[in-house]
């Protein structure tokens, strides 16, 4: 009889997991938020590839500061508010989105996993979030719209040779991408210490210390040498990098950074794009008034991810001084340390249209390829709607300066 009741009391407490062989698969179902990514992608990456993705300029502090002054703001929650359903839903640039959230652009994303944006921009057409394909991808800008149904932009780096810009941005228009999204934080490249203490490059050069990498990191090794070469796939066919020598290409593209560039060009976008444009890495209020007095239809607010110059200012601590400039001359991106859906919650606000994230995608990619991007992006989409409901906002209007208090240190 005390068996018995035993074997009941078991029956009725006890669910057995149901069991799974793929060991991606068990890790991506107990991950519980993006940091748990990142560790995935930690461990299956090698070394130098995580630091490329991982990793900022110089010592790192803005990098840091790009998540962390978030947790300067709580949050203020009303209750009894009726949170049944909740919107999440925001107008960006024309189109109405599910939630304000843009995937930013990442260069060299194949490096990664094969798929590359391939995977990515999928997973966010899934969502119905913009897909921002970098001039520098390593898949084209065809490629990318024949597999992405979803909202797309086009982000430009402005180089030297402005006959290749311009064709870059007619294919965009000519395959569907709805807007451009120009960086103006390049006009030489950031010193990203972890890339020169790794000796790691772009194609990766292979010595002894990557084939160690290989052997401890074999799903990422097989992936990457069972897969077609990756290529920067939008400049392939210059100056005798016709694809088939990715280390020409890498020194085609530095070369091309253009340091000439200046509020002038603006007017020549213009004249060949007849869409929306985004300026990303805006960091001044004074260049935030410029933007929206040229008629900029946003800026992103930016740092270009820590990546550039160190002690840039953090995007969040940019946003409300940047909505008190320019009011709403032109919408705001916070793009920068996105880690959590409530980061994304604490922005808005604070008076963002939305946010751009690139290293949180990232992460699953790194971690478990598309299903990870699904995965990273799922988070960030329940967080969202979990906290809004636990502040007591139901749609993104609810939220301003009021749903937050400054946190006071000391």
């Amino acid at each position: 009889m005390y068996a018995g009741g035993m074997l009941e009391n078991l029956r009725s407490t006890i669910r057995f997991r149901t069991p799974t062989l793929n060991r991606t698969k068990a890790q991506l179902d107990r991950a519980a938020n993006i940091e748990d990514l990142r560790t995935m992608a930690k461990k299956r990456l090698p070394e130098g590839v995580f630091d490329y993705i991982d990793g900022g300029a110089e010592d790192e502090q803005t990098l840091h500061n790009n998540s962390a002054r978030f947790s300067d703001y709580d949050f203020r929650p009303r209750v009894l508010k009726d949170v049944e359903q909740v919107d999440t839903s925001v107008s960006l640039i024309g189109r109405e989105l599910p939630l304000p959230l843009v995937m930013a652009p990442t260069g060299f994303t194949r490096i990664g996993n094969s798929e590359g944006e391939l995977a990515t921009s999928r997973a966010a057409a899934r969502l119905g979030i913009p897909y921002t394909l970098s001039s520098v991808g390593t898949r084209s800008i065809e490629e990318v719209a024949e597999v992405c149904d979803g909202p797309k932009w086009f982000q430009v780096y402005v180089w030297r040779d402005r006959g290749l810009v311009k064709e870059m941005v007619q294919r965009s228009a000519a395959s569907g991408y709805e807007a451009i999204c120009i960086t103006v934080d390049f006009a030489t490249l950031g010193r990203r210490e972890r890339d020169v203490r790794r000796g790691f490059t772009l194609p990766p050069k292979i010595g002894l210390d990557t084939i160690l990498d290989g052997v401890r990191n074999p799903a990422w090794t097989w992936d990457f040498v069972t897969s077609d070469p990756i290529l920067f796939a939008n400049v392939t066919g210059r100056n005798n990098a016709d694809g088939t020598n990715a280390i020409a290409l890498a020194d085609y593209v530095k070369e091309q950074l253009d340091p000439t560039l200046s509020w002038d060009d603006i007017a020549w976008f213009r004249s060949i794009w007849d869409g929306p444009i985004v300026i990303k890495g805006i960091q001044d209020i004074e260049d935030a008034k410029i933007a929206a007095d040229l008629g900029i239809e946003a800026i992103a607010l930016s740092n270009h991810g820590g990546r550039q110059l160190d002690a840039s200012p953090a995007p969040i601590d940019l946003v409300p001084e940047t909505v008190q400039a320019i009011g709403d001359q032109c919408e705001i991106i916070c793009d920068g340390g996105i880690r959590r859906g409530a980061d994304v919650v604490k922005a808005i606000a604070l008076g963002a249209t939305a946010c751009m994230t690139g290293r949180a995608y990232l992460y699953g990619l790194g971690a478990a390829g598309e299903a990870g991007v699904d995965k990273a992006l799922g988070f960030l989409n329940d967080e969202i709607v979990r906290t809004m409901a636990l502040i007591g906002a139901t749609q993104m209007s609810d939220l301003n300066t009021e749903s937050l208090r400054r946190r006071v240190s000391g």
